[in-house]
């Protein structure tokens, strides 16, 4: 039973939430600590590190990006592996917000704050498509996926910088640019699940534009703090952990209100040419 939260402190709580391995507890405490909000303390040192982070069910099984097939979203059956896979990536992004909430000392509260907000809402993402996985005779963990985001969560383990700046604002992010094209493949099909889909992603879209405003914005404090360039120590962290570079075409519009500048449209579009971008930028 969920109780109410006396005395807890934020960023302990979160670490054990990161721990949990069961999928629907781990969904459940994420969203009542976000209801709990106000009553948390939050300390200026970190809690001990576990040896293994973050808890994973047993299922799904986890292979090699490489060795995770797609499918044509044109049959049921490639819908359902399509979905599941968006379900792994939200459920790794809550996994993703708790680690920034319980690793990183000495930010603001308000930092702290938005991301418990984030894992909440990645929380919410995941209940939806679980949810309609269901409807379709199938459940999370019944199709293999891959652990990407979760290996940049550990290259910038010892960076609260990069991992602003590699996780929401760069993989997070690319979101934002698939999202669009996925929703047009399902809609294409005409099928009433599918439709049922990208209505959701509509949803999962709009709210993640905000999460990676978020990464925007403490990059940039971080960057300011520090005496940075932000632009310029961008390009310095994506070659330093191997980011990869986005996949064209970027929906600028939606980076734009996550709170690109034109001169990182451009360097993430055209990298090194970035000078001879045209004026659009």
């Amino acid at each position: 039973m969920l109780s109410t939260i006396v005395g807890m402190e934020l960023r302990q709580r979160a670490l054990q939430v990161l721990c949990l391995s069961d999928v629907d507890q781990k969904v459940a405490q994420t969203l009542h600590m976000q209801t709990q909000a106000a009553s948390f303390s939050i300390a200026d040192k970190a809690p001990d590190e576990p040896l293994d982070l973050p808890g994973r069910p047993e299922r799904p099984a986890l292979l090699a990006h490489s060795q995770v097939a797609r499918r044509s979203p044109a049959t049921p059956a490639g819908r359902a592996v399509l979905l599941h896979a968006i379900a792994h990536i939200e459920f790794n992004a809550i996994n993703l917000a708790l680690d920034a909430v319980w690793r990183f000392s000495g930010m603001p509260q308000r930092y702290y704050l938005d991301w418990l907000r984030v894992a909440a809402e990645e929380a919410q993402h995941f209940s939806l498509l679980r949810e309609h996985l269901r409807s379709q005779g199938h459940d999370y963990g019944d199709f293999p996926a891959h652990q990407g985001l979760w290996t940049m969560c550990e290259k910038t383990r010892g960076d609260v910088v990069a991992r602003m700046a590699l996780v929401p604002r760069t993989l997070e992010a690319r979101g934002l640019d698939a999202t669009p094209l996925i929703q047009r493949k399902l809609r294409q099909t005409g099928a009433a699940d599918a439709l049922a889909a990208a209505d959701i992603l509509d949803t999962i879209l709009r709210e993640e534009v905000g999460h990676v405003a978020i990464g925007n914005h403490w990059y940039r404090w971080l960057c300011e703090r520090t005496g940075l360039d932000a632009e310029a120590h961008y390009t310095v962290l994506v070659r330093r952990h191997e980011a990869p570079q986005p996949k064209p075409p970027l929906n600028l519009d939606a980076r734009r209100r996550a709170g690109f500048t034109e001169t990182e449209l451009a360097w993430l579009t055209y990298g090194e040419n970035a000078s001879n971008a045209p004026n659009a930028f």
